[in-house]
């Protein structure tokens, strides 16, 4: 009984409601991808300063912006570049010359 009266009151219109339609963006208006370039920019880092510890932020990065990437082809670019850059650090850092042996010599 109760349910009955409730919907009787009730002043929405379900044969005027829409489903909701999310506006179409240009790939310049969309918000910086802030997770990819820190992934940039670890890689980099890990790379030419032979930090291990960037290199893997640089890996957790790309992982971060690849779960969240909004525009496939500008996005899919930045984090391909910023994987090559960790992996190249990873490599130079684990099977490369050490950095202790460089400054004994």
């Amino acid at each position: 009984m109760k349910e009955m009266s409730s919907t009787a009151s009730d002043p929405r219109q379900p044969s005027t409601a829409r489903p909701y339609v999310a506006p179409t963006l240009s790939p310049q208006d969309l918000p910086i991808d802030y997770s990819g370039f820190f992934a940039v920019i670890f890689g980099v880092t890990g790379v030419m300063l032979r930090y291990k510890l960037c290199s893997w932020l640089a890996i957790i990065f790309c992982a971060q912006s690849l779960a969240n990437m909004k525009n496939l082809e500008n996005d899919l670019k930045q984090i391909s570049m910023a994987m090559m850059f960790a992996i190249m650090g990873l490599v130079t850092n684990y099977f490369g010359p050490s950095r202790l042996a460089s400054k004994q010599q």
